[in-house]
């Protein structure tokens, strides 16, 4: 498991990219050094003076990359002294490099100051980043009452922590009710919407007698907020499922999106729900709610997936089998199950353009809780 862990989140790094303000590698942090030393091997190696003294300009921006104001400032003077060292005899500098390479050192001392400061700032801003995405769409616990759960929350904007997608988990007086959707935009755009949403969905686990009834109650919420916004549009699509205390059973709603898939021993197949409405289009009090009853066995598995998973594509232009591939990972249990679809994913399809979510849920028979 820890194993599974690392590889997604090393994953997700790679996908961030150094120059997209992950740390950089350890072949960046080196170079400098390295730069240094070579140019001194060099001219030990060879009797006659060698002309390579101008690579050492390179140092000190090389160590802008990866290094704070001091740091710098140190390799600037390594760099000035073995131009000075008459073993060395790196051509015997004038004035006129000496300056050079001692503005370029100066220079890139304040460079490094500046982008050490912008760091930090975007270090704290990322910070604030994630606790608004822990507030908005907090991780799921491992368990609600006896609904086993994990999910998994991947922004389709690279260098975000939140966008368009949704899922919660909570356990209320008529059993747990679960949902995961996808509203409209993306980004920060999309999460006054996500916020509105989740919080009725929250309100309506507490008040509401049946799933159907909470679907309603999240499309009014989406219909309200478009009426108090000029020319907005709000709508949604979501899956709304509720388990009953013996969890013998889940009532699933569509709005708009993909019914969950069913794991059941080796096999993988699609709940037979028909779907009704996008939330948000006001037609709950017009039209009736069409939910599905599904009787459960023990072991059973549900994965609820946004459209990220389901709409991706590889170089080919096809789209990802999630059915198809789900049934090699029938085996795994709840808590791997939505890590080991995610590094399957990236292989199949290395550009991710959209949010992708996922929430597996595995109901606990009364005798194994």
């Amino acid at each position: 498991m820890a194993r599974l862990r690392g590889a997604v989140a090393g994953r997700e790094q790679d996908r961030r990219g150094w120059l997209r303000g992950a740390p950089p590698p350890p072949w960046v942090r080196v170079l400098p050094v390295l730069l240094i030393a070579g140019v001194c091997a060099a001219s030990l190696v060879t009797p006659e003076a060698q002309d390579i003294g101008f690579l050492l300009g390179a140092i000190p921006p090389l160590a802008v990359m990866s290094y704070g104001p001091i740091a710098t400032a140190v390799l600037g003077g390594a760099a000035l002294a073995v131009l000075n060292i008459p073993v060395f005899h790196l051509n015997r500098p004038g004035n006129t490099d000496l300056l050079t390479l001692s503005f370029v050192a100066a220079l890139s001392i304040f460079v490094s100051f500046v982008r050490s400061r912008r760091d930090a700032q975007l270090d704290l801003e990322r910070t604030v980043a994630e606790a608004a995405q822990r507030a908005v769409v907090p991780p799921v616990p491992e368990r609600v009452g006896p609904v086993r759960c994990t999910g998994l929350y991947r922004a389709a904007e690279r260098g975000t922590l939140v966008g368009g997608d949704f899922f919660d988990v909570r356990s209320g007086p008529y059993g747990v009710r679960a949902v995961l959707g996808d509203v409209q935009g993306h980004g920060l755009s999309a999460v006054a919407t996500v916020a509105s949403v989740l919080g009725a969905f929250r309100e309506a686990v507490l008040d509401e007698p049946d799933v159907e009834s909470v679907a309603a109650r999240l499309d009014r919420r989406l219909v309200v907020d478009s009426a108090r916004t000029e020319h907005a549009e709000l709508f949604a699509t979501a899956v709304l499922l509720e388990f009953g205390a013996d969890t013998r059973a889940v009532r699933v709603v569509s709005c708009g999106h993909p019914a969950p898939l069913l794991l059941r021993g080796g096999t993988v197949t699609e709940v037979p729900v028909k779907p009704w409405t996008p939330l948000g289009l006001g037609l709950a009090d017009t039209l009736p709610q069409a939910g599905a009853a599904v009787p459960l066995l023990p072991g059973d598995r549900l994965l609820l997936a946004s459209d990220g998973v389901l709409e991706a594509r590889d170089e080919a232009g096809e789209f990802y089998p999630l059915e198809e591939r789900l049934a090699g990972f029938a085996e795994a249990g709840p808590d791997t199950l939505p890590g080991l679809v995610w590094a399957d994913l990236v292989r199949f399809c290395p550009e991710i353009r959209d949010d992708v979510t996922m929430l597996a849920l595995a109901p606990m028979p009364p005798d194994a809780r």
